[in-house]
C-alpha cells in the first residue's frame, strides 16, 4: 500500500472517530440542547439519592419515567462523600454511581449538579464542616484554599463519572452538569472577588472535558460556554444572557420545604402546570421540577436551621414513594401535550397574537412540518372565550390550553381530570416494652475535656460531631444572701445565638428556650434555686441543622454567646460570661452508642413507659418489637413525643420535634401568583407528626427490631 493510500485510510479513520464523538456529544443552540444532533424539549425532575435508599431508587425513577420525564436531576452532596479530607464515602445511600446507573437502566438522562455548594436545605449547604477550619479559608469567593478544595472534589466526581463511562459523550446518561449554585446574589454582593471566582469556576469546570454542557443557575453573568438558567416558581420572564444559548429552567419549584413550627406548604398543580406551559410557550426547552420526589432528611442532614426531617416538598411522588394525585397525573398529561408539540417548538419561534385584554396566542409554525399553539388567559378571576383560527375556545382563569395541531385543545392547565389522592395512616398494633435511661448529668465535669475562660462558639467545639454541647461552670453564693432567708428567688438569664438551650442548675432542670428559622437566637430567663456555697450550672446547647444559605454563612455563630447573668443577688447582677467554663461534646448516650442494635449495655436501663416522663432529665428510650408484615411504607407516629432524635436498627431516621404550626390556613386558590404563604395546611398541628421508617421494612421483617429515642 502506497503512502497516498495510507494517508487516505488515516483520514477516513480520523473522520470516523470524529463522527462517533460528535454523534455522542451534547451541544446546544438558541432553541434547545442537541443530543445526537437532535433538538430536544426535555422534562426533568429532581430526586436526591441521599434522601431515599438504594432499594427505592429504581421504583422512583420508573414512576418518574411513567410520569413523562426525560431527565433525572440530582445534586452531588460533598459533605457526605468527603466527611474528612481525602477520605471518601460512596456507599449505601451515597452510592452516586449506582444511582446514575439505575437512571441509565430505566432509560432516562441525568443532569448532574456537582455544585459542590448545593444549598438544598441541606446541612451546611452540602459543604463539609471541616472545610471551615482550613487556615485562611473563605467560602465561595476568590480564595485560594476554597478553590483548591472545590476543584479537587469536582475533579474527583468528574473522574469517577468518566471512569464509569457515564457522560453522554461516552455513551452514558449524563447530558448536563452544573457548577456552583444560585451564585448570582453572592456574586453581586462580593464585587470583584465574586466575579473572579465565578469566572474561575466556569473555566475550571469546562476544562475538565466532560463532553456535555455546563450550566450555572440564577447566574446572569455565566461566562461562555456555560449556560445560565433560571430557578423559581415562575421563569417565563427569563432570557439567557446570550442569544445563542437555550432557555433553561433548572428549578421549577413544585412546592416548598417545611420548617419546625411552620405550616405545611402546598402548591396547586393547576398553577404549577400553568407556570411550565407559560415557560414553554415563551421558547423554553428544559424544565426541571424541584422536587419530583423530595424524600427524607435522614440523620442530621437537614439544614436551615429548623428544616423538618421530611423533605416531601409537595412533590408528584411523595416522601414515601407514593404517587401524589392529582399532581402526578395532571403533569403527566401536560408532558404528553408538550411532547406532541416538540417538533414545532424546536423548529420555530413563537408568533404572539392578542386575543383580548388578558388573552394571548403563542403560535409555533414549522411550515408543512406542523403547527402548535398555546392559548393563554392571564386573568386571575374571570374565564374567557376566545376566537382562534375561526374556532371558539373556553379558557378558565389563569390557564393555558395546548393545541398540538393549532386546532384541537388536548390539555388545559386549570382542568384537572384526576381525583385527589389522600394518604391515610393506619395504626399498627405494635406492643412495645419500653426501657429508659436517664442521661447522666453528675459526671459531666469528669467527661469534660475542654476548659476555657469565657464562652466558646458551639460549632468551633463540636465540629458538628453532635447536635449537643454542654457548657458547665460553677458559682459561689455567699451565705449572707437575702434570698436564702426567704427573700425573692434570683433568676438566670442565658443568651444563645441558637438554636436551643436547656438549663440545669445543681442537676435540676429549669427550662428551655428555642429559636426559630426567622430568629435563630434565643434567651432563657427564669427563677433558679441556689444554695450557699458552690452551685453547678450546666447549659445544654442544641443545634437543629446548620445554615445552608446566606453570604458567608460559615461565619454564623451558634451556641451560648452570652451574656449569662444571675439577677436578684444582694450586690446586683453577677456576670458568669467570663467564668472558667468546661465543655462536653455530645451526650453520654451517644458516646456509648445506645442506638446500636448490638450495643452491649454500659448503662443501667430500667423498665418504664413513655407515658411516664419527667421533665427533670434528658432521657433515652428503647424498645424491641415485631416488625409488621408487608411492603407498605411505614411511619412512626411521634405526636406523643417532645424533641430529640430517633434510630431504628442503628440507623438514624432524623430529628423529631412536636413543634406546632403557626400560619394562615384559611384559604387557597390556584389562580394568581403563588408564594409559599398562599396555600398552607396543618395550622395548630405538629409541623411533622409522621416519621418515615424505611430502615425497618426493608432490612428486618417478622423479627424483633430495635427502636431508640433520645428525648430532650
Amino acid at each position: 500500500m502506497d503512502s497516498t493510500s495510507v494517508s487516505k485510510l488515516l483520514l477516513v479513520m480520523i473522520f470516523f472517530v470524529l463522527f462517533l464523538c460528535c454523534d455522542c456529544n451534547v451541544t446546544y443552540d438558541r432553541k434547545s440542547l442537541l443530543i445526537n444532533g437532535q433538538r430536544k424539549i426535555l422534562i426533568s425532575g429532581s430526586i436526591h439519592y441521599p434522601r431515599s435508599t438504594p432499594e427505592m431508587w429504581e421504583d422512583l425513577i420508573r414512576k418518574a419515567k411513567h410520569g413523562g420525564l426525560d431527565v433525572i436531576d440530582t445534586y452531588v452532596f460533598w459533605d457526605v462523600h468527603e466527611p474528612s479530607p481525602h477520605n471518601y464515602n460512596f456507599e449505601g445511600r451515597y452510592d452516586l454511581v449506582r444511582f446514575i446507573k439505575t437512571v441509565q437502566k430505566v432509560g432516562l438522562y441525568v443532569n448532574l449538579r456537582i455544585g459542590p455548594y448545593v444549598c438544598a436545605e441541606w446541612n451546611f449547604g452540602g459543604i463539609p464542616v471541616w472545610l471551615k477550619y482550613v487556615p485562611g479559608i473563605s467560602f465561595r469567593t476568590d480564595n485560594g484554599p476554597f478553590k483548591a478544595a472545590m476543584e479537587g472534589f469536582t475533579q474527583k466526581i468528574v473522574q469517577m463519572m468518566k471512569s464509569e463511562n457515564l457522560f453522554q459523550s461516552q455513551g452514558g446518561p449524563i447530558v448536563l452538569s452544573q457548577i456552583e449554585n444560585e451564585y448570582g446574589p453572592e456574586s453581586k454582593a462580593m464585587g470583584a472577588a465574586g466575579h473572579a471566582y465565578l469566572n474561575w469556576a466556569a473555566y475550571m469546570a469546562v476544562g475538565l472535558g466532560t463532553g456535555v454542557p455546563w450550566v450555572m443557575c440564577k447566574e446572569i453573568d455565566a461566562p461562555d460556554p456555560v449556560i445560565n438558567s433560571c430557578n423559581g416558581f415562575y421563569c417565563d420572564d427569563f432570557s439567557p444572557n446570550k442569544p445563542y444559548k437555550p432557555s433553561m429552567w433548572t428549578e421549577s419549584w413544585s412546592g416548598w420545604f417545611n420548617e419546625f413550627g411552620g405550616p405545611i406548604h402546598q402548591r396547586p398543580v393547576q398553577d404549577l402546570a400553568f407556570a411550565v406551559a407559560r415557560f414553554i410557550q415563551k421558547g423554553g426547552s428544559y424544565v426541571n421540577y424541584y422536587m419530583y420526589h423530595g424524600g427524607t432528611n435522614f440523620g442530621r442532614s437537614a439544614g436551615g436551621p429548623f428544616i423538618t426531617t421530611s423533605y416531601d416538598y409537595d412533590a408528584p411522588i411523595d416522601e414515601y414513594g407514593l404517587i401524589r394525585q392529582p399532581k402526578y397525573s395532571h403533569l403527566k398529561d401536560l408532558h404528553k401535550a408538550i411532547k406532541r408539540c416538540e417538533h414545532a417548538l424546536v423548529s420555530s419561534d413563537p408568533t404572539v397574537t392578542s386575543l383580548g385584554t388578558y388573552q394571548q396566542a403563542h403560535v409555533f409554525s414549522a411550515g408543512t412540518a406542523g403547527c402548535a399553539a398555546f392559548l393563554a388567559n392571564y386573568h386571575v378571576k374571570s374565564a374567557a372565550t376566545v376566537v382562534f383560527n375561526n374556532k371558539h375556545y373556553d379558557l378558565p382563569p389563569w390557564s393555558i390550553s395546548i393545541l398540538p395541531d393549532c386546532r384541537t385543545s388536548v390539555f388545559n392547565t386549570a382542568k384537572v381530570r384526576t381525583q385527589t389522592s389522600v394518604v391515610k395512616m393506619l395504626h399498627v398494633d405494635s406492643r412495645f416494652s419500653w426501657e429508659t435511661y436517664n442521661e447522666d448529668l453528675s459526671s459531666l465535669d469528669e467527661r469534660s475535656s475542654i476548659t476555657a475562660t469565657g464562652l466558646l462558639e458551639h460549632l468551633n467545639v463540636t465540629r458538628d460531631a453532635s447536635d449537643y454541647l454542654w457548657y458547665i461552670t460553677s458559682v459561689d453564693i455567699s451565705s449572707s444572701e437575702s434570698f436564702l432567708r426567704g427573700g425573692h428567688k434570683p433568676s438566670i438569664n442565658v443568651q444563645s445565638a441558637g438554636h436551643a438551650v436547656h438549663v440545669y442548675v445543681n442537676g435540676n432542670f429549669l427550662g428551655s428556650a428555642f429559636g426559630t428559622r426567622k430568629q435563630r437566637s434565643c434567651i432563657f430567663n427564669g427563677p433558679v434555686n441556689l444554695h450557699a456555697g458552690a452551685n453547678k450550672i450546666a447549659l445544654l446547647s442544641v443545634t437543629v441543622g446548620l445554615p445552608n444559605a446566606g453570604r458567608h454563612y460559615e461565619t454564623w455563630e451558634a451556641g451560648i454567646t452570652g451574656p449569662v447573668l444571675l439577677h436578684g443577688l444582694d450586690h446586683g447582677p453577677k456576670d458568669l460570661t467570663h467564668n472558667k467554663w468546661s465543655y462536653q461534646v455530645g451526650l453520654k448516650g451517644e458516646a456509648v452508642n445506645l442506638a446500636l442494635p448490638n450495643e452491649v449495655s454500659s448503662v443501667d436501663w430500667v423498665q418504664d413507659s413513655l407515658a411516664i416522663r419527667s421533665r427533670s432529665q434528658l432521657k433515652w428510650h428503647k424498645a424491641y418489637f415485631n416488625a409488621p408484615e408487608g411492603n407498605e411504607p411505614l411511619a412512626l407516629d411521634l405526636e406523643s413525643m417532645g424533641k430529640g432524635q430517633v434510630w431504628i436498627n442503628g440507623q438514624s431516621i432524623g430529628r423529631y420535634w412536636m413543634a406546632y404550626a403557626a400560619g394562615d390556613c384559611s384559604s387557597c386558590s390556584y389562580s394568581g401568583t403563588f408564594k409559599p404563604a398562599k396555600c398552607q395546611l396543618g395550622c395548630g398541628q405538629p409541623t411533622q407528626r409522621w416519621y418515615y421508617r424505611f430502615f425497618l421494612i426493608k432490612d428486618i421483617t417478622n423479627v424483633r427490631a430495635l427502636l431508640t429515642f433520645c428525648l430532650e
